[in-house]
Order: structure tokens, then sequence, then C-alpha cells
């Protein structure tokens, strides 16, 4: 395996440009830029419909090429090919929207469904290349690095289109409209653009083909799961509390809306957990390599649980911001502190299809929660009590979490490697 400063960054800076698409596209302009400009002649109940459907197609698809995928990647030695097929599939969908007329919302959901495809799939090798840059000791760091860029260029990207949005005569547009299929356009060149350091310089270890047809290698692995003790365990407690962290992720903007914040207040307070995430991710690698990476795990879940209580109490926008900077300090460590553990407690060789498995996972993540915190909401008149559910999500996530016997590369490390990351 090789493991240098170069194809670290490489494989990191992948985070900074598919990040693009998570923030401007998912979180950002399409929901709102569907129902308003392609969609705006549907019914609303018919629009949130399509919109449910294309993203529920693409949940089901990814949970089920990406293990599979990952199997004939590992067999082949081809992850990389897998994940340059998935970054163009990917990018070039995004930027095709630019060219889509309003009111041709087919095409529009086709588009944005492929684009999705490309960056959940995509996301299944990426993160399964960890173990071709880092060695054991250097996976916490570089699995930080990644997601702070992730935020980072995630967050210029986005507070650029929110700008093009809000004064689009500063860029020569004609209208707010324009400056969102812009945004889309970009989006798509940003993502390939910075995706090619690493297919230039991230090396991938060749492998010999094993006999057995692609089903028979994803039951086995899946039988192989099933008896690794350590994995197993750690799937179902990250199961738990990444469904919780994925829920406040999502029903975040949703309360606030229901206590009455601006929007504008709102799209400030995700820019603000984009920005602290950059640095936070980056130290939470380096303080996992110095104090071990479950303790700092642990402090995640304690302050997701902060924030669930706080979240109760919340009164004014300025908590509102507070309680984003807390998240902000912690999201993407408990994200890049779960893939460097899971990393090295599967065996390298099988990475592609193990990773399939952990990315199976998170697409059934935010699933359970909405749903438990939706249900209290029906049967309590408190639109703050049902958020206190997830408690348990993170509580039950963390002791099987406790229950992982640490392979020994986990360990606090007096050298961390963050000066030569």
């Amino acid at each position: 395996m090789k493991s240098d400063r170069s194809s670290r960054w490489s494989w990191a800076f992948y985070d900074w440009a598919n990040s693009s698409f998570a923030t401007t596209v998912m979180a950002g302009f399409f929901p709102l830029f569907f129902a308003e400009y392609w969609a705006k002649g549907l019914e609303p109940g018919t629009r949130t419909f399509w919109l449910g459907l294309a993203s529920s197609a693409v949940s089901v698809i990814v949970m089920f090429i990406a293990p599979l995928l990952g199997g004939l990647a590992d067999r082949k030695g081809i992850k990389k090919h897998f994940l340059f097929a998935a970054t163009v599939l990917g990018a070039v969908s995004t930027a095709a929207m630019f060219w889509v007329a309003q009111g041709n919302w087919p095409l529009a959901l086709g588009l944005f469904a492929l684009g999705s495809i490309g960056f959940f799939a995509g996301t299944s090798f990426y993160d399964s290349l960890i173990v071709a840059v880092a060695k054991p000791e250097e996976m916490d760091f570089t699995s930080g690095l990644g997601y702070g860029l992730g935020y980072l260029g995630g967050g210029l990207l986005f507070a650029v289109n929110v700008f093009m949005f809000q004064s689009p005569q500063t860029f020569g547009l004609a209208s707010g409209a324009q400056a969102v299929l812009w945004s889309f356009l970009m989006v798509g060149v940003w993502w390939m653009l910075f995706s090619l350091p690493l297919f230039r310089w991230v090396h991938e270890e060749p492998m010999h083909d094993q006999s057995g047809s692609d089903w028979q290698e994803l039951v086995r692995t899946f039988r192989q799961v099933l008896t690794m003790k350590p994995v197993l365990l750690f799937l179902l407690g990250y199961w738990l509390y990444i469904d919780a962290v994925d829920t406040i992720i999502r029903m975040a903007v949703d309360y606030g809306v229901k206590l009455g914040f601006e929007p504008s207040a709102l799209i400030k307070a995700l820019l603000l957990v984009q920005f602290i995430g950059f640095p936070a991710a980056v130290l939470y690698g380096w303080l996992a390599n110095r104090f071990g990476t479950k303790l700092m795990m642990y402090i995640a879940l304690a302050v997701y649980g902060g924030v669930t209580i706080g979240s109760y109490w919340l009164q004014s926008e300025r908590d509102f911001y507070l309680l984003a900077a807390a998240i902000g300090c912690v999201q993407g460590g408990i994200q890049s502190l779960s893939r460097s553990y899971y990393a090295r407690l599967i065996p390298s060789e099988q990475s592609g299809q193990f990773f399939g498995f952990y990315n199976m996972l998170g697409k059934f993540a935010a699933v359970l929660g909405p749903i438990v915190v939706g249900q209290t909401a029906l049967v309590v008149d408190n639109q703050r009590l049902p958020i206190l559910t997830l408690l348990p999500f993170f509580v039950i996530g963390g002791l099987l979490l406790s229950r992982v016997k640490a392979p020994a590369a986990a360990a606090p490390s007096q050298n961390p490697p963050a000066a030569s990351a």
C-alpha cells in the first residue's frame, strides 16, 4: 500500500469535489427550484410524490449496487474505474440541469436522480480507497482531512451560489432562476475538476480475480460480516447513532421554521456548520491520534446528546446559531472517525464490498429517526418534545460502540501523522 502526502491529499480532495453536490444541489437549491420552476404547474401533493419517489428509487438502487459493485471492484482491483464512472455520471447529470427548460420537471427529476446515484455510489468507492492511501495509524487524520476539505469546499461554493441567487445582477445575470441554473453547471464542473487529483495520484493495488459469481461473493461477505463480532457490533451501533445524526441534519431547517425563525437565519446556520466543520473535522482526526479514536467518538456523541436536549429549550435565533456551531464542531468528527475506525476493522483486500455494506447502512440512516420523531409529534401536543426521542439512538449506539474491541492501530499515538499529511 502506498502512503505519501500527495496520495492522501489527492484522496481527501475528492470530498472537496463532491460535497458541492451535497450542499448546493441536495440541501440547497434543487428541492426549492424543482417546486418553484420546473414543476410549478403541478399540484403540491403531486410534486412531493414525484420528488419522494425519485429519492426512494435512488436509495434502493444504491443499496443494491454498492455492495455488489464493491465486491467486483475488490476482485478486479478497479475501485478507481468505478469511482470515475460514478463521478462522470454525477457531474455530467448535474451540469446538464443548466439546459433543462422551465416546466420540464420529468427531465429535471431524472437528471437529479442520476446525479444522486453518481454521488452516493461514488462515495462508497471513495471511502474504500482510504486503505490505499493511509496506513492504519494515519487513517483518523486522513479521514478527518477529507471531511474537513468537504465542508470547506462545499461551503465555499454554496456561499458563492447563495450570493449569486440573492444578487444576480452583480454577476450579470437576469434573475435568481438563472443564477440557480448557473449554480448547477458550476457544481458539475467543480465536481469533475477537483476529482482529477485522485485519479492522477491515488494508486490502487492490483488484485487477482477470484472464483464465484458477484452474487455469491456478496452472500459470502454478508455471512462473513455476521461472524465478525467487532464489525457487526460497530455496524449496528453506527446505524443507530448516524441515523440520529442524519435526522438532525435533515430536520433542523424544518424545526427552525416551526419555531418561527427567518429563512435567512436558517441559511446562515447551514453555512456556519460548513465553515466550522472544516477545521473541526481536521482537528478531530489529530485528536483521535493523540487521545484515541473511540474516546473522541464518545465525546461527539455526548455533544449530540447535549444538542438534542438543548433543542428542546431553544428560544432565539442566537440559540439556534450556538447549537449549529456545536454541531459543526463534531459532525465531521463523528462521520470521519466512523469511516476510519471501520476501515481498521475490515480486511483491506475486501474494502470495496465491506464499505458497500457500510454505505448501504448509511442509506438506511434517517429512516427510523424521522419515523419516531414524526409519530411522536402526532400523539403529543408539543412540537419540541419529539426531538428528545433521538436521545436513545445516541445512547444505545454509544453502548454498542463500547463493546467493539479496538484494533491495535486505534490506540493513542504520541507521534500523530498530522505534520506529514
